[in-house]
């Protein structure tokens, strides 16, 4: 299972929500490229890198982020937030993006995203399924959809979608526990047809200690985004190294 550390960005600082809301912004530090470096110096490969000013202005905003820390460190990247168009995907990826994420457009303009795994390829597209009782969320999660969580994800499934990143958001930032309860019903209700290929579950929101990351490998998650757990040192860098060794 990777393990995935997230920085979060408003105007171009490291910053932690709690459940998304923008009026408890913490600010971390004022140099995500530091964060990113000392996540690197402790083995960690990969980083969930979200644009949260993208988020809430529907385009990319912080993509100088996204390059400085793709040009300066290893670590492959999953950017995500505001990305709503084509011109916003070329600049992601051309800032050094491995990954994006797409969630809201996924729901708005499903035709644009369809085009998007054809084009990129389902290797480089994640499905961002955001959730409050298991109904999706979009725009920075500030609107709640219709669309209940596993149908929406079996569907983009069957269009060739393979990474999923599901973020309850009702435990995102609440350092409380992630839901094991729903990925368990997500990773069991979507790989239980023979033909398609098994969903990467990416886990997030609501990790809180070290005892809680061998319980998602043991559900089947291909990855886990641990944020404010880092932060609030919870979770130490130490602890993660060795995880990363040992598994």
């Amino acid at each position: 299972m990777r393990i995935i550390p997230a920085i979060d960005i408003i105007e171009g600082k490291c910053v932690r929500l709690t459940k998304g809301d923008y009026n408890t912004k913490k600010v971390y530090n004022e140099n995500p490229l530091e964060v990113a470096k000392l996540f690197e110096d402790s083995g960690i490969e990969f980083l969930h890198l979200v644009d949260l000013d993208g988020a809430k202005a529907s385009h990319i905003v912080n993509y100088k982020v996204l390059e400085h820390i793709a040009t300066k460190t290893n670590l492959k990247v999953d950017f995500g937030g505001g990305l709503k168009s084509n011109e916003d995907l070329k600049i992601a990826f051309a800032s050094g993006a491995n990954q994006i994420t797409g969630g809201s457009i996924a729901v708005k303009n499903p035709k644009v995203f369809n085009s998007w795994i054809e084009t990129y390829g389902s290797d480089n597209i994640i499905l961002g399924a955001d959730c409050n009782n298991e109904k999706i969320a979009i725009s920075g999660w500030q609107e709640e959809s219709n669309l209940k969580v596993i149908p929406f994800i079996k569907n983009y499934q069957s269009k060739s979608i393979k990474y999923v990143i599901c973020t309850d958001i009702s435990k995102d930032g609440m350092l409380e526990g992630p839901s094991f309860d729903l990925y368990q019903r997500i990773l069991e209700e979507c790989n239980s047809q023979q033909k398609q290929e098994s969903l990467k579950l990416i886990a997030s929101g609501g990790v809180s200690t070290f005892e809680e990351l061998p319980k998602l490998k043991e559900l089947g998650c291909e990855g886990v985004i641990i944020g404010k757990a880092i932060y609030e040192n919870r979770i130490s860098l130490k602890q993660l190294e060795q995880f990363i060794l040992n598994n």
